[in-house]
C-alpha cells in the first residue's frame, strides 16, 4: 500500500514544486504532483529533495574504511552520513596493500548481496598514483597496477566501481581495459602534463578526483592536469567545498569556465564525520582535528570532516550558485556520473525513494533510503 506525503516544497531534480505531494511504495516513488495529495498524507514541513550521493567518502561514524574494510564498517559509515542527507555512497579505499583491497572488495560484494541500504559501489583511490602528488597517501604502497589488482577492479559483484589513477603511472591500454569492464576511471594524485592527461581522457577516463587538489597545476607554459580539466567539457569533476582544500575563488572560476552539469560535490570525509573525537589513526600516523580541518603530522590535509549537507550550504554561501544548481551537484549529477540516472538523483515516478527533507536553513530534518526513514 502506498504511503502519501504532503510537502511544503519539493525539488524533483530539475524544478521546484510548491506545494507538492508524492506517494511511495516498495522503495520507489509511485507518483507525485502539484497541490494537495489525493489521499490522506503525512505532512512534511520544509523542502524535500533527492538524496545526496557522495562518490568520495573514506569514513564516518568513527570508522575508516581502510582500517575496517568489513560489512559492519560499511554499515557504520553509511549510517553516519545518512544523518547529513547522503542516501548513496561510494565508500573510498585509499592507497593500501593488495590484501586490504581484496577485503574491501569482498565487504562491498557482501553488502551488495545483502542489499545494504545506500551502498552504491566502491571507489579505489590509488594505489596507482604519483609519489610527487601523493598527499596523505602512504608512499610505500604506491605502485603500478598488477594483474591481481586489475581483477579486483573488474569484478562484476561490486556495483559501480571507480578507480582514481595518475595517468603517468598507468598505460592507455590499462585505462581502456578498466573502462571496457565498466569501471569509472578518474584522474588525480598526478603530476602529469596536459598531453598525458588528454591521452588518458581519449582512452576513456571520465572524471577528475577532487579538482585542484593533488594534481599538476595550471601554469603559463604547461596547463597541467588542472588546465586540462578546466578545458575539457565532457569529464566530471569532484569539488571539495570545505574552505580548506580549495580557495572559493578557484571554485568560482572553475564553475564559470566549465559546464556546471559536470561538477559534483564530494566530501573526502574521514572518520570524525558523525562521531566524537578530534584524532584518529591513518596508516600509523595520528591525524589531528582543529575545528573543521584535518592534518597529518607532516602538515598535509588528511581528508575532511565535511558532510554533504554542509557542502550544499557552503556552495550556496560561497559560490554564487542558485539552490537548484547546488542540489543537482549533490544528487542528480553524481547519479548521472555513476550511470544510475534517472532512478537515482531525481524524485519522479519510478525513481528510488531516496529523499532528504531540509528546513529553511538547509539542515537535514529526515532522510529516507529506499523509502525507509533513517535514524
Amino acid at each position: 500500500m502506498a504511503q502519501f506525503y504532503q510537502v511544503d516544497r519539493l525539488f524533483d531534480g530539475e524544478r521546484f514544486i510548491e506545494p507538492a505531494w508524492l506517494s511511495v511504495a516498495d522503495g520507489a516513488i509511485v507518483a507525485l504532483g502539484h497541490g494537495d495529495a489525493p489521499a490522506p498524507a503525512t505532512p512534511l514541513h520544509g523542502t524535500l529533495v533527492p538524496g545526496f550521493i557522495d562518490v568520495q567518502v573514506n569514513g564516518g561514524g568513527g570508522v575508516l574504511f581502510n582500517a575496517e574494510p568489513t560489512l559492519a564498517g560499511l554499515g557504520q559509515i553509511i549510517q553516519a552520513h545518512a544523518r547529513y542527507g547522503s542516501t548513496g555512497l561510494m565508500p573510498t579505499l585509499i592507497t593500501d596493500e593488495l590484501a586490504v583491497i581484496r577485503r574491501a572488495a569482498d565487504a562491498v560484494a557482501a553488502g551488495r548481496r545483502q542489499g545494504l541500504p545506500g551502498l552504491l559501489g566502491v571507489h579505489f583511490e590509488g594505489p596507482h598514483l604519483s609519489v610527487a602528488k601523493k598527499g596523505v597517501h602512504s608512499p610505500e604502497f604506491i605502485r603500478p597496477i598488477s594483474d591481481e589488482e586489475m581483477a579486483q577492479y573488474c569484478r562484476q559483484d561490486l556495483g559501480v566501481v571507480m578507480v582514481t589513477v595518475a595517468p603517468e603511472r598507468m598505460s592507455l591500454q590499462q585505462i581502456a581495459q578498466l573502462v571496457e569492464a565498466g569501471v569509472r576511471v578518474c584522474l588525480g594524485h598526478s603530476n602529469a602534463d596536459a598531453q598525458t592527461v588528454n591521452a588518458a581522457l581519449r582512452a576513456g577516463a571520465s572524471g577528475f578526483t577532487h579538482l585542484f587538489n593533488a594534481m599538476s597545476p595550471f601554469t603559463s607554459r604547461e596547463p597541467g592536469m588542472v588546465g586540462a580539466a578546466l578545458l575539457d567539457e565532457t569529464a566530471w569533476c569532484g569539488l571539495i567545498v570545505d574552505g580548506h582544500h580549495v580557495h572559493r575563488d578557484s571554485l568560482r572560476l572553475a564553475l564559470k569556465i566549465r559546464p556546471a552539469d559536470k561538477m559534483l560535490l564530494v566530501t573526502d570525509a574521514m572518520p570524525p564525520v558523525g562521531a566524537a573525537g578530534s584524532e584518529f589513526e591513518l596508516m600509523g600516523r595520528a591525524i589531528t582535528r582543529q575545528g573543521d580541518k584535518l592534518t597529518a603530522p607532516s602538515g598535509e590535509l588528511a581528508g575532511s570532516v565535511l558532510d554533504m549537507a554542509s557542502a550544499v550550504r557552503n556552495s550556496l554561501a560561497w559560490l554564487g550558485l542558485e539552490q537548484a544548481q547546488v542540489l543537482k551537484m549533490a544528487g542528480r549529477y553524481p547519479a548521472e556520473f555513476l550511470g544510475l540516472a534517472p532512478h537515482y538523483g531525481r524524485l519522479q515516478s519510478g525513481s528510488v525513494a531516496d529523499m532528504v527533507l531540509l528546513d529553511g536553513a538547509l539542515q537535514v530534518q529526515q532522510t529516507w533510503i529506499g523509502g525507509q526513514p533513517q535514524q
